[in-house]
C-alpha cells in the first residue's frame, strides 16, 4: 500500500476493521474462560495443598514406625514375658486396707517403669493380690526382687544396735547382716529423701548418692556431729538388712549421703528405684508366678495380619469390581490410614503408652473395615448425588460432603463407644479400646485430608471425562433418563 502525501500509515480498509473487531469478540470469552479457569484452580490449589500436608505427615509416620517389627511395643500375650502375682500382708498380721493396696500398686507401677519395662502391666486383683505382667522378661525371681521390695531405708547408730551377732558382724567388715525386727532403734528414715543418684566412688565400686530435705540434713548432720569425734559408725539398713556402715570422718551437714555395699551396676540401679519409688506400706511376696513363651502369641500376630491382609484384598477386589477406577481412590484413602494409625501407634510406643495385645489387633481388624464402609460411603453418595441431575463437580462437592457427615455420625457413636472401653474396662480390654479409638480418629483424618480432595480434584476433569473407567457411567445414564422422563411428562402436560 502506499504512503499518503505526510509518510503516514496508510488508513485500514472497512474489511480490516471489520476482521479486528472479530477477533476482538472472539478473544472477550477466552478471557472469561480463563477467569474462570483461574476460580477453579483457587480451590483446587486447596485442596492440593491438603494433600500436600498429609504427605508429609505420612511420611513423617512412615519414619516412625520404620523398622515395622519392632518400632511397636508388644504385650505379655503376643511377645512373652514374665507374669507375676504378688500377695500383699501386713507386719502386724492385719489385712491390707483398700488405701494401702491402691499405694502398693501405684510404688509397684513405677518401680516397673523405672527398670524400662513401661509397657508392664500392674494391676490390683482381689483384696490383697497385685499382678505384674512384664513382656520380654525371662527371670521372673529378679523381678521381683526389685518390684516388690518393700523399700523401708533407715539410719541407725551402731551404739543403738542390740544384736551382739550381728554387731559383731557390722564390725568385722560383712555387709548385708540381718537385724532381728526390735533390736535397733533408728534415729532418721528414708521419708526425708528428696534425690538418688548413682555413680563410681574413687575405688570404682558403685555407689547410690542419696540427698536429704533441709529437716533430714539437720538430723543426719546433728548425729554426725556427735560421732565424729570417736569416728561412731551408722548402719545404713534397708528392709532390716545392713547395706553398708561407714564410719563417721567429720561432721555430714549438706543432707548428701552415699550408700555403698560392693554393688553391680544394675544392683545400684534397683537400689536408686526402691528409693525413688518410696517404702510400700505392705510386705509383698511371690504367690505366683510364669513365664510365658512367645510361640503362641507370634502365631496369634501371624494370623491377625494375616486375616487384616485378606480382608483388606477381598475389600479392594471388591471395589474394583463394582466401583471401577474409583477402587483407586479407596485404595489410596485405606493406604494413607494404615500408614497414620501405624505411625500414631509407633509414636505411643516409643513413650512407654501403648502396647499390642491380641485383643488391641482384634481393634486393629474392627477399625480397618469401618474404615473402608466410610470410604464405600462417599462414594455411594457421590454417585447417588450424579443420578440425582448434578454435574459430576458439583456431585463431588456436596456427594462427599453428606457422605462424610454420615459417615461422621457413626464414628462418633463408636468413638464414644471405645473411649468408655478404654476409661472403665480393666487388663487387654482397655487396649481394644485405645486401638478402635485411635482407628476411629485416624479414619476422620483420612476422609477430611484424603477422600474429599481427591475425589474433588479429580472431578474437575478426570472422572467426566473418562465416565467408563471411573464406573459412573450408568449414573449419568440413569440420570439423562430421568431428565428426558421429566422433560416428556412435561410436555404432555402442557399439551
Amino acid at each position: 500500500m502506499a504512503k499518503n502525501k505526510k509518510g503516514q500509515a496508510p488508513q485500514e480498509s472497512g474489511v480490516a476493521r471489520w476482521n479486528a473487531s472479530e477477533g476482538a469478540s472472539a478473544t472477550a470469552p477466552k478471557r472469561k474462560k480463563s477467569r474462570s479457569k483461574r476460580r477453579l484452580s483457587a480451590n483446587a490449589r486447596r485442596w492440593v495443598s491438603t494433600l500436600v500436608v498429609l504427605a508429609a505427615v505420612c511420611v513423617a509416620c512412615v519414619i516412625a514406625f520404620t523398622p515395622l517389627g519392632t518400632s511397636i511395643n508388644q504385650g505379655l500375650d503376643i511377645k512373652g514375658g514374665v507374669s507375676v502375682i504378688l500377695t500383699a500382708s501386713k507386719s502386724d498380721g492385719s489385712q491390707p486396707s483398700s488405701d494401702d493396696m491402691a499405694t502398693a500398686t501405684s510404688i509397684v507401677q513405677n518401680r516397673v517403669n523405672s527398670l524400662g519395662a513401661s509397657e508392664a502391666t500392674v494391676q490390683q486383683q482381689g483384696a490383697n493380690s497385685i499382678l505384674v505382667q512384664i513382656p520380654g522378661a525371662t527371670d521372673a525371681e529378679t523381678a521381683v526382687q526389685t518390684i516388690g521390695q518393700t523399700g523401708h531405708i533407715e539410719f541407725v547408730r551402731l551404739d543403738d544396735i542390740g544384736d551382739a551377732d550381728a554387731l559383731l558382724k557390722i564390725r568385722n567388715g560383712q555387709e548385708d547382716v540381718e537385724l532381728a525386727d526390735g533390736s535397733y532403734i533408728a534415729f532418721m528414715d528414708g521419708s526425708y529423701i528428696t534425690k538418688t543418684s548413682v555413680a563410681q566412688s574413687s575405688t570404682g565400686e558403685y555407689v547410690v548418692n542419696v540427698s536429704f530435705n533441709s529437716e533430714g540434713a539437720r538430723i543426719f548432720g546433728d548425729v554426725t556431729t556427735e560421732l565424729a569425734p570417736t569416728k561412731g559408725q551408722i548402719a545404713i539398713v534397708l528392709d532390716g538388712v545392713v547395706k553398708s556402715a561407714p564410719a563417721v570422718q567429720s561432721a555430714i551437714t549438706d543432707g548428701n549421703v552415699s550408700i555403698s555395699g560392693s554393688f553391680t551396676l544394675d544392683e545400684a540401679k534397683s537400689l536408686k528405684t526402691v528409693l525413688d519409688s518410696g517404702s510400700l506400706p505392705v510386705t509383698l511376696t511371690y504367690s505366683e508366678s510364669r513365664v510365658v513363651g512367645p510361640t503362641l502369641g507370634q502365631d496369634s500376630l501371624q494370623q491377625g495380619i494375616l486375616a487384616i491382609a485378606t480382608g483388606v484384598a477381598i475389600v479392594v477386589v471388591y471395589l474394583f469390581f463394582f466401583y471401577r477406577g474409583m477402587g483407586i481412590l479407596t485404595l489410596g484413602s485405606l493406604a494413607c490410614f494404615a500408614v497414620l494409625y501405624l505411625g500414631l501407634l509407633a509414636i505411643l510406643s516409643k513413650n512407654g503408652l501403648f502396647s499390642l495385645t491380641l485383643p488391641g489387633l482384634a481393634g486393629m481388624v474392627l477399625t480397618t473395615g469401618s474404615a473402608a464402609d466410610s470410604s464405600i460411603l462417599v462414594l455411594e453418595r457421590f454417585r447417588e448425588e450424579i443420578r440425582m441431575g448434578k454435574s459430576v463437580k458439583n456431585a463431588s462437592i456436596s456427594g462427599t460432603k453428606h457422605g462424610i457427615k454420615t459417615s461422621l455420625d457413626a464414628d462418633i457413636v463408636t468413638l464414644v463407644s471405645a473411649i468408655a472401653l478404654f476409661a472403665f474396662a480393666s487388663g487387654t480390654v482397655k487396649g481394644f479400646g485405645l486401638t478402635l479409638a485411635l482407628g476411629v480418629a485416624c479414619d476422620i483424618v483420612t476422609m477430611f485430608c484424603f477422600k474429599a480432595p481427591a475425589l474433588r480434584l479429580l472431578a474437575q476433569r478426570q472422572i467426566e471425562k473418562h465416565p467408563k473407567f471411573w464406573g459412573i457411567e450408568e449414573d449419568l445414564e440413569e440420570a439423562e433418563r430421568a431428565r428426558s422422563e421429566r422433560g416428556v411428562k412435561g410436555g404432555v402436560a402442557h399439551a
